[in-house]
């Protein structure tokens, strides 16, 4: 396995936030068009939020949760990277936290079942800390 295989993973995570940011854009763009002459209210700081439904609100909250736990994600695969510790075990849980995530973004944007949601992300975040143990204990131990 060359050490640049992790970046596959890591690429596919930084296009999910730029899918999610488009998909945002184009739902809060159509929704502030709708307001027409009331957009003046917008200018209070949290109205839009405030104001929007949940097919506006929901991609907003993803987008800002991609800048979580991903943050540890692409540090971890930088780390990885850099130390020459990329191995298939690494490559598969990063595959792992990228599908989960992708599913959560798909969830959490459009039909949100609390429940599923709270699943898929869990599965996600559970893959970046086995990560981050395995290559603690490396570090610590090696």
């Amino acid at each position: 396995m060359t050490q640049d295989a992790i970046f596959s993973p890591f690429f596919a995570t930084v296009f999910l936030t730029l899918g999610v940011w488009v998909y945002m854009y184009t739902r809060r763009i159509y929704f502030i068009r709708s307001l027409k002459n009331n957009l003046q209210t917008l200018a209070v700081p949290g109205k839009l939020a405030e104001i929007s439904p949940p097919g506006v609100s929901n991609p907003s909250d993803n987008l800002k949760n991609l800048f979580e736990i991903p943050v540890l994600f692409y540090a971890l695969v930088l780390y990885l990277f850099m130390t020459k510790q990329v191995d298939v075990i690494y490559v598969n849980a990063a595959w792992i936290f990228v599908i989960f995530r992708v599913m959560h973004s798909a969830v959490h944007c459009t039909f949100n079942l609390v429940m599923l949601r709270f699943w898929l992300y869990l599965v996600a975040t559970l893959a970046v800390w086995f990560i981050a143990i395995r290559a603690a204990v490396a570090h610590f131990g090696g």
